[in-house]
C-alpha cells in the first residue's frame, strides 16, 4: 500500500491540534469522550477529524453503534500521529526558558575565554553549558543573531566593522601578552622585555587569519611598535607551535597570560613534549593587552546569560590600566 508514503508527504504543515484530537478519539473510542478530554465541543472534534481526513485524503474512523474505531488507514496513521505529538513536545521543550544549555563561543579551547567559562562552570555547576569554537567575529555575530549561540568572547570592534544595533557587548578581560621563547633564544634569560627591545626579533604566529579581529589587533601592534610578526606556514596547532619555538632559537611567539599552556615565568614546565624548556617573559613599556569582550543578542531571554554576565562582572578588572596598550578601535570598558 502507498498510504504510508502519502501520509508522511502530507505531514509538513499538518494541524497538530487535529492530530491530537485524532489520537484522543482513537484512544477513547468516542468523539464525546475525546471532546471532554480536550475541553472542546463534540462538534469541534468532528470538524478537526474531518479536516485531517481531507488533508490526508483517507478516512480515519468508522462509526459503530458504540462510538468510533480507526479504519485500516487510521490504524496505520495512529503510531505516526503519536510520534508527531512526541516530536512536537520535545521541540517545544527545547525552547522553553531555561530548558536548553547556554551555548557560548570561546574562539579556542586553550584561550582565556575558555578559562573564564571553566570558572563560570565551577561557580554555577547547575547550569548546563555547550561550548563551541567559531572562526571570526562575522561568523560569531551571525550565529548570535540566528540563535545558534547565546554569546561569544571577542575583541570588538575592528576598524570599519561596527556591531549591529541588536548586538550588545561588554569588555570583560584585558589579558596581558607575554613573549614565549625556547631556552636558546637570545631573550630567554630576560626577566622582562620591552616592546622596543622586540624590534628586530622574529615573532612567529601561524594562527593569524586575515580578516579576523585578532589579526587586526596584531596588525596595529606591528604598525605602532615596528615589530616583525610572521604568519607564514600552516597552523598545525599549539603543540606543533611549542615544538618549533622550543627548537628554533631565532623564533619567539606571543601568548596571552591566561592562555594554555600555563607556564611559570622563566621555568621549564611539564608540557606534552618533554624538555621544551619554554620561557614566558612579561612584555612591558607598554604591556600589550588583548581585550576580551562578551557579545550577546539584546533580546536573548536565556536566564543563564544574566548569570554569566554577573559572574564576569566580578572577575573584570584593570581595563585600560596605566602602562598597557590596546588598539584604538577596541570598545571602552
Amino acid at each position: 500500500m502507498q498510504y504510508n508514503q502519502r501520509l508522511w508527504s502530507y505531514a509538513v504543515g499538518m494541524d497538530l491540534d487535529a492530530v491530537r484530537t485524532f489520537v484522543a478519539a482513537a484512544d477513547a473510542g468516542r468523539f464525546q469522550d475525546a471532546a471532554a478530554e480536550l475541553a472542546i465541543t463534540q462538534q469541534a472534534v468532528s470538524k478537526r477529524i474531518a479536516a485531517l481526513e481531507r488533508h490526508l485524503g483517507v478516512r480515519l474512523f468508522t462509526r459503530t453503534p458504540r462510538g468510533v474505531r480507526p479504519t485500516i488507514d487510521g490504524q496505520a496513521f495512529l503510531p505516526h500521529a503519536r510520534e508527531l505529538l512526541r516530536v512536537a513536545e520535545r521541540a517545544g521543550a527545547s525552547l522553553r526558558t531555561g530548558s536548553r544549555p547556554l551555548r557560548v563561543d570561546v574562539i579556542a579551547s586553550r584561550g582565556a575565554g575558555s578559562g573564564l567559562m571553566r570558572g563560570f562552570h565551577r561557580a554555577h555547576p547547575e547550569i548546563d553549558l555547550d561550548v563551541v569554537w567559531l572562526l571570526g567575529i562575522d561568523t560569531a555575530v551571525a550565529a548570535i543573531r540566528s540563535g545558534e549561540i547565546d554569546a561569544s568572547f571577542r575583541a570588538v570592534a575592528a576598524p570599519g566593522r561596527p556591531l549591529p544595533e541588536d548586538i550588545e557587548a561588554v569588555r570583560v578581560l584585558d589579558e596581558p601578552l607575554q613573549l614565549l621563547t625556547g631556552p636558546a633564544h637570545a631573550l630567554a634569560g630576560a626577566r622582562s622585555v620591552s616592546l622596543a627591545e622586540l624590534a628586530g626579533h622574529r615573532i612567529w604566529m601561524p594562527g593569524l587569519v586575515p580578516g579576523t579581529e585578532w589579526a587586526a589587533y596584531y596588525d596595529d601592534l606591528v604598525a605602532e611598535f615596528g615589530l616583525t610578526i610572521e604568519a607564514t606556514g600552516p597552523n598545525f596547532g599549539s603543540d606543533a607551535l611549542l615544538d618549533t619555538i622550543a627548537d628554533t632559537p631565532a623564533l619567539a611567539t606571543f601568548m596571552g597570560e591566561q592562555t594554555l599552556p600555563r607556564l611559570p615565568l622563566g621555568t621549564a614546565p611539564a608540557v606534552r613534549t618533554a624538555g621544551h624548556g619554554l620561557r614566558r617573559i612579561p612584555v612591558t613599556d607598554p604591556t600589550p593587552v588583548y581585550p576580551h569582550s562578551l557579545l550577546w543578542h539584546r533580546d536573548n531571554p536565556h536566564p543563564a546569560l544574566s548569570s554569566l554576565r554577573a559572574y564576569l562582572a566580578t572577575t573584570s578588572a584593570g581595563h585600560d590600566a596605566t602602562g598597557t596598550w590596546t588598539p584604538g578601535w577596541v570598545i571602552p570598558r
